[in-house]
């Protein structure tokens, strides 16, 4: 019977202490592990009081749910007042436009008076040199008229010429004296006009001008003044070392086709009258989004799938922006944070498989998982007082260093895991590593969000 038993003993050990034992010398394990998730601070982004709770703890939220609603009539009224300032910058945009149309015209209607006034002073100094011509023309017929009559009188003394003869060529001679007198005067006229001085019937230079008179006469001037006054008020900034000619031709060159009314029309589009009113309808405009964005704010929702807890508010409470009013923890993105020793860390790689056995479940459920990573740092050195202090002395302890542990086919609404609930896993290291970053202490880059997670949404999206 004793060799029976003791043969028992060593075919059960056989039996079962064979596995265990390949089991331990295949897995490095720990006790010091714990169910992890990310939790989600449920905070309004505005100042008000609440209307509504429509959750309490324990209630299970989907994004996008509403959760606490505020009072949304000062909102509203808000939103009124903002609405009447964009109409009221819309008007004004509107009658700027109709002021800036009334000075493009006035601007088409003084660069046309500039030129005009150009082309008067050339037109007076072409009457001039034509007067000139003039003056020179009755004085040669006041010398012919002159030698006619000289003639004439030595022939009526010898009786050769008609009395007759005679008082014709002394009308003559009259006639051109008075024309000579009315030439010069006309020149003179022109000059003076001109602003020159009158000259008399001998001068050389009667048609002689400055070269630049069209250019310095006091109505041209006087035009180019007006026109640098009104394209001030459309935008354009002329130097007044323009000569007026420049003037003229800015407008015209600033269309690759020349065509004036187009310049005007884009000047007056841009005149800095509008521009101003545009961007006073804009900023009303950005004000009207803004109070509708804090009227949809109102709305306090779930910006995770999850379950609530902590809840701290309650119907007529005064809130504050970013007041935590509820806490939502996540259902998916669930992990296991794995305290190994560092004794432990020299099998340990990126990408081996690990088997989950959670107290709560017993050894009746095993979940499947996947180290993640490797948390660059041990739990001592986020200590408030670490184990080397200021005087140099150190205790070696053994330190630990957390893992993140990924769930592979984790189903919550199967076997729902509640974070903080302490679990052992086993790693195998015989088994080797797959996935991104196999047989790695450090990931390569950024890892991308678990299937199924969350993404975030912009502010305002769908509140």
């Amino acid at each position: 019977m004793l060799i029976g038993v003791l043969g028992a003993v060593v075919i059960a050990a056989a039996v079962y202490g064979i596995p265990w034992i390949r089991f331990v010398l295949s897995t490095v394990s720990t006790d010091d592990a714990f169910v992890n998730g990310h939790v989600t601070f449920v905070a309004p982004r505005v100042h008000g009081q609440v209307a509504r709770v429509l959750v309490d703890d324990n209630n299970r939220v989907h994004k996008g749910d509403l959760l606490v609603e505020l009072d949304k009539e000062p909102f509203r009224d808000a939103v009124a007042v903002k609405k009447a300032a964009v109409d009221t910058a819309e008007a004004d945009l509107q009658a700027t436009k109709a002021a800036v149309r009334g000075i493009e015209a006035q601007a088409r209607s003084r660069r046309w008076q500039l030129q005009q006034a150009i082309e008067n002073v050339e037109n007076q100094i072409a009457l001039l040199h034509a007067r000139v011509a003039a003056l020179r023309k009755a004085k040669a017929t006041l010398t012919l008229a002159q030698q006619e009559f000289d003639r004439t009188s030595k022939l009526v003394e010898t009786d050769t010429a008609s009395r007759e003869l005679y008082d014709q060529r002394q009308a003559s001679l009259s006639i051109a004296q008075a024309g000579v007198v009315q030439a010069l005067a006309d020149v003179n006229q022109i000059r003076v006009s001109l602003g020159l001085q009158e000259k008399p019937e001998d001068s050389a230079d009667l048609d002689q001008v400055p070269p630049n008179l069209d250019q310095t006469f006091s109505s041209v001037l006087q035009a180019q003044a007006a026109l640098i006054q009104t394209a001030a008020e459309l935008g354009v900034l002329h130097s007044y070392n323009q000569s007026p000619k420049q003037m003229v031709d800015e407008f015209e060159n600033a269309d690759p086709q020349g065509d004036i009314n187009r310049t005007f029309d884009r000047l007056a589009a841009e005149a800095p009258a509008v521009k101003q009113a545009e961007a006073k309808l804009e900023a009303t405009k950005r004000d009207l989004a803004l109070a509708e964005l804090d009227l949809r704010y109102c709305d306090v929702v779930a910006d995770i799938d999850g379950v609530v807890t902590r809840r701290n508010v309650n119907p007529g409470n005064d809130v504050q922006v970013g007041q935590n009013l509820m806490a939502i923890r996540s259902l998916g993105e669930i992990w296991v944070d794995a305290n190994f020793k560092e004794t432990q860390l020299r099998d340990l790689r990126i990408g081996q498989a690990a088997d989950l056995y959670v107290d709560m479940y017993g050894g009746k459920q095993v979940f499947k998982g996947r180290i993640a990573g490797f948390t660059m740092g041990t739990g001592s050195t986020l200590a408030l007082l670490p184990a080397q202090n200021a005087t140099g002395n150190f205790v070696k302890i053994v330190q630990r260093l957390p893992v993140r542990i990924e769930l592979e086919g984790y189903d919550p609404d199967k076997t729902p895991l509640f974070i903080g609930t302490s679990v052992v896993p086993y790693v195998n290291i015989n088994k080797p590593p797959t996935g991104p970053d196999a047989g790695k202490f450090l990931q390569s880059n950024m890892q991308p969000s678990p299937a199924g997670a969350p993404a975030a949404s912009p502010p305002g999206v769908d509140k």
